[in-house]
């Protein structure tokens, strides 16, 4: 053993020195071995490396991933999910999470007598007379469950069924009339809140019995009821100021009605003699408004005198009239095409029309359905079918057959995040407010960095009364209090008519002049160094001009430096840009940022009722800046190891 060993211990070392001997006369590159050709092969650049170093964090890759995905939800989303900055829809304010809306029980939907819907929850009654709720069924501020019935709410004992804007109203097979809700304003019957006008229900209604077979409709609007009888008496109760013209309702028009149509503050009644009217409080006199037959009609009042309606129905703002000759007529506030009636085919006239918050339905003789108005969830798309009945919700469309059952629902079914005190989609508002946070802090960043360069590079390498200058400059910048004097920058240019647009513009490069001061002197200083190297020195002996030198040369350098500053800096910009929309002195409302929508749920009411409201922002706002804040700290140790090292 041991003379193998000796042999081979000889070998090695004449093989050793025989490959010395080739590399000192032949060149060291035709003797590698192939291990030593793969470790060549393996050198990398520095940047490659930091890449490499960067993706094995795993903590990191995650942040990144969450970023990316931040920024295609709030710069795509909008492109999927439109946002009307002014729309508000007070029915529809300060609803929890929830994506029922159109969720028709299983046991209704093939037995359906009726269906009605004012707000945010829906009601229906079969056949069976059974009672149906779905919708937002819990108001969170009064703390209504509209899912706790009264005890005569039992099976097959409901007639009638309506659900207003906070409270609900049947009539039951033995003619009582119950209510549950919200009674601040005697709703039904129960008032608790005497400081408000209000209209108490009838004694007839309260302590008596209803023919249900009698009943011809019953109406639930906006604190406010309808009950209209076959012999054409009428009887109306709720809050004054909810309905505007409810008082006069009450005391000229009892008798001689067909139907009542409510919009959010008025009502319109066809008589049964075929006239129209709306009372003093909505004078037909001055109405502009739009005919189906005659185009546009300037004085209402003068087209129908000599006129005869068959049905009428009200949106929020807006009504709409059926002709004796199969026209419709249009008027009020027309926001959301509420005017644009779709064109029938020759010979086919409109009959009935029934009317949502902001869109309207209509069968023709011909039994096809047409819809239009406002879409944002798809309601208006039955253009085309056929229905013998049809009953709308807040948001909805609902086809029915002649043997009650449901052949077609389209409409809104939630609001994934909730809405905000003036009805607005959270969600909706989170994405479109990303992109402006996202988009502000940007820019604001791309400035600073921009005015640190140029700062930094200058002063480092020129010095001297140069760096003098420009350093004091940065120190009176830097002195200033940035908070403050950006809330002052901001309230001067809200004051003045300044367009919206050119103010968000002002808001951007504002955010950008204050802070850029700490990136410069980290610059400056990082240039100092490297102005001292061999590179230079070559550089500027061959003649290449100063500013080259420095921003060519030298920057590239301390790159790593403003990666990481800008990183980091862009996080800090999200804040600022949110602290001050917090703070009302960033972009207003109704433009929405994450800060801003925070300032809007600023209130303890808010905090302790509508969690949704602030929950989703400051999470959004949160999950950004904690994944910006990694991937720089990240990029720090990947491009500076000795930073890592040293903690």
């Amino acid at each position: 053993m041991s003379k193998e060993k000796n042999q081979d211990t000889r070998k090695g070392f004449f093989a050793t020195l025989g490959r010395w001997g080739r590399r000192m006369f032949f060149g060291a590159s035709k003797e590698l071995t192939m291990d030593e050709m793969l470790a060549v092969e393996k050198l990398e650049s520095p940047s490659r490396l930091a890449v490499k170093a960067f993706f094995r964090r795993k903590l990191a890759v995650v942040a990144l991933i969450v970023l990316v995905s931040l920024f295609l939800f709030v710069f795509i989303g909008p492109l999927a999910v439109p946002m009307d900055l002014n729309y508000t829809d007070p029915l529809q304010a300060n609803i929890a999470p929830n994506y029922s809306f159109l969720k028709v029980p299983g046991e209704l939907e093939n037995n359906i007598k009726n269906i009605n819907g004012f707000a945010d929850f829906t009601v229906g009654v079969s056949k069976d007379n059974d009672f149906f709720l779905w919708g937002n069924t819990k108001n969170t501020l009064t703390n209504v469950d509209f899912e706790i019935y009264p005890e005569e709410i039992q099976p097959g004992k409901i007639a009638h069924a309506a659900a207003g804007s906070d409270h609900i109203m049947v009539i039951t097979t033995d003619g009582k009339l119950v209510g549950w809700g919200n009674s601040n304003n005697g709703q039904y019957g129960i008032v608790k809140n005497e400081t408000d006008p209000y209209i108490q229900m009838p004694d007839h209604l309260l302590n008596g019995t209803i023919d249900p077979d009698q009943v011809k409709q019953l109406i639930a609007g906006y604190q406010c009821n309808v009950l209209v009888m076959k012999d054409g008496t009428m009887s109306v109760w709720g809050n004054k100021n909810a309905m505007l013209s409810l008082d006069e309702m009450n005391r000229k028009f009892t008798e001689g009605i067909e139907k009542v149509a409510l919009s959010n503050y008025y009502a319109i009644m066809l008589r049964e003699d075929g006239t129209v009217s709306g009372g003093q409080t909505l004078t037909f006199n001055m109405q502009s408004a739009y005919s189906t037959a005659d185009g546009n009609i300037k004085n209402l009042r003068t087209y129908l005198k000599d006129r005869t309606v068959q049905d009428i129905a009200a949106t929020n703002n807006c009504y709409a009239l059926v002709m004796d000759d199969g026209s419709l007529v249009v008027f009020g506030a027309a926001e959301y095409g509420e005017k644009d009636v779709p064109t029938l085919p020759n010979g086919e006239k409109f009959a009935e029309i029934y009317a949502g918050t902001r869109h309207f339905v209509a069968i023709s003789d011909a039994g096809n359905v047409y819809a239009w108005g406002h879409n944002d969830g798809g309601q208006t798309e039955v253009n085309g079918m056929s229905a013998d009945q049809i009953f709308t919700g807040s948001k909805q469309t609902y086809l029915v057959n002649a043997e009650g059952e449901l052949t077609e629902k389209v409409g809104f079914k939630g609001y994934l995040m909730g809405t905000d005190g003036r009805g607005r989609d959270v969600f909706t508002r989170i994405i479109h407010g990303g992109k402006m946070t996202m988009t502000v802090g940007a820019v604001a960043v791309i400035v600073s960095t921009i005015i640190a360069i140029i700062v930094g590079c200058v002063s480092g390498y020129f010095g001297g009364w140069v760096d003098m200058l420009l350093m004091r400059i940065t120190e009176i910048f830097s002195s200033i209090p940035f908070l403050p004097f950006a809330m002052l920058l901001s309230y001067v240019i809200r004051t003045k008519p300044i367009p919206e647009t050119t103010r968000i513009i002002i808001i951007m490069f504002m955010l950008g002049i204050l802070s850029w001061t700490g990136l410069a002197k980290m610059i400056r200083g990082q240039v100092l160094a490297e102005r001292e190297k061999e590179f230079v020195i070559a550089a500027q002996s061959m003649g290449v001009k100063e500013k080259r030198i420095a921003f060519k040369h030298i920057l590239p350098n301390v790159i790593s430096v403003i990666l990481v500053s800008l990183t980091l800096d862009f996080a800090g910009c999200l804040l600022t840009e949110s602290s001050l929309s917090y703070l009302g002195f960033g972009v207003q409302q109704p433009q929405p940022t994450w800060g801003n929508m925070l300032d809007g749920a600023n209130n303890s009411l808010v905090i302790q009722n509508y969690w949704w409201q602030w929950v989703f922002p400051a999470i959004f706002l949160a999950v950004a800046t904690i994944s910006i804040n990694i991937i720089g700290d990240t990029l720090r140790d990947v491009l500076d190891p000795k930073s890592s090292q040293e903690r």
